[in-house]
């Protein structure tokens, strides 16, 4: 048996054997993370258009040589203004603008402080920065500080964490890590993957602190609901990444249609600034219901409810539950989330009517029983 084979094996006798699916039928989809519901309109979809014809398919190579845009500097500016930085630039993905950040902000002699449940791209970043990993526990800035404060490294401090974790939908308790950050000397990297659009009338949860780190990473694949990354910062710093991040450098430039389809976005997101307000409304909602069931939502506070189910092949039998009720909510297991952690994931968007909620509440008291 060849060693591909052999792991296969082992990982589906543990029930985390994990396989891309086509379903052919509809199913009322609560795993998508297009939260805004963007992907589908029409204004969305009419900008990605217009920017086809205009410029083409592609972008022809990297930047740096002959790909730069000057429709890639218009969602830079309107980037940078959402989230109340001084200048933004694009990367391919939100995965490659976190590995472009911090290989380019760190180095052999740096620190990097790192929350345990931070969205593998900063983990990688990280380890690919060939910085020292120093990994606090979830959320707790006692231990954060007691970590930074005992690094006896002379080089960069650097503090890393998502803002809206994607796995337990909770909230990094950033005015705390941002006070930390300045009294100590620390640089600050914010991820708003899952806030951009949702939180802060849009500009994330440290637009709506009024708090401004050194940089903050975002995706356009989210509530934007189309393709990309960015890293929003000073304009030195901007100027740095184009020159060191790697992920950028050597990246061929974001294609028209997706630069089209996120100015689509950010003109109904500016237009229209209550729509995360009224997502995460619905979400607390829907929330409270499962709460008042027995489920634990593992202290969620966004439009990100997981619903913990402890052994992976229990998530995975409840997903098949739901699947077969006509509801999409995939297991989630480990190595995504810690060992005995395995949960659905339910992602609520502005899609979701009260219908809908109120079938997901009913098949979920069938699973209560079960």
């Amino acid at each position: 048996m060849s060693f591909e084979s052999a792991r296969l094996t082992e990982l589906k006798n543990q029930g985390l054997l994990r396989e891309l699916k086509l379903r052919n039928r509809y199913l009322l989809n609560f795993s998508t993370n297009d939260y805004l519901n963007l992907s589908s309109h029409q204004l969305v979809k009419k900008r990605a258009i217009e920017a086809v014809k205009n410029w083409g398919a592609g972008a022809g190579g990297s930047r740096l040589m002959a790909g730069n845009l000057s429709l890639h500097e218009e969602l830079e500016r309107k980037l940078a203004e959402l989230t109340g930085m001084g200048s933004a630039l694009i990367f391919g993905s939100g995965f490659l603008t976190n590995l472009g950040v911090l290989t380019a902000l760190a180095g052999g002699d740096d620190v990097i402080f790192s929350d345990r449940l931070n969205h593998a791209s900063l983990v990688d970043g990280a380890i690919m920065s060939r910085a020292e990993v120093r990994r606090y526990r979830h959320c707790d800035v006692e231990h954060l500080a007691d970590l930074v404060r005992s690094s006896g490294s002379s080089g960069k401090k650097i503090i890393v964490t998502d803002s809206v974790f994607s796995m337990d939908g909770d909230i990094a308790p950033l005015l705390d890590i941002y006070e930390l950050a300045v009294s100590e000397g620390c640089l600050l990297v914010v991820d708003e993957a899952h806030a951009v659009g949702v939180f802060g009338s849009g500009g994330g949860v440290c637009r709506s602190l009024s708090i401004q780190p050194d940089v903050i990473t975002g995706t356009l694949s989210k509530a934007l609901g189309g393709y990309g990354g960015f890293a929003s910062c000073s304009a030195s710093l901007r100027s740095f990444f184009v020159n060191r991040s790697r992920s950028f450098v050597y990246t061929t430039g974001l294609p028209p249609s997706s630069i089209g389809a996120a100015l689509g976005a950010l003109e109904l997101i500016n237009s229209s600034s209550n729509m995360g307000e009224t997502l995460l409304t619905n979400a607390a909602l829907f929330r409270e219901r499962l709460n008042k069931m027995g489920f634990d939502t593992c202290g969620s506070a966004s439009q990100i409810i997981p619903v913990i189910a402890g052994d992976s092949s229990n998530a995975v039998s409840f997903s098949e539950y739901l699947e077969e009720a006509g509801i999409l909510a995939v297991a989630i297991r480990p190595p995504t989330v810690p060992e005995g952690s395995a949960r659905l994931r339910f992602s609520l968007t502005m899609s979701h009517s009260n219908q809908d909620t109120d079938k997901v509440i009913s098949a979920m008291e069938e699973i209560k029983w079960k």
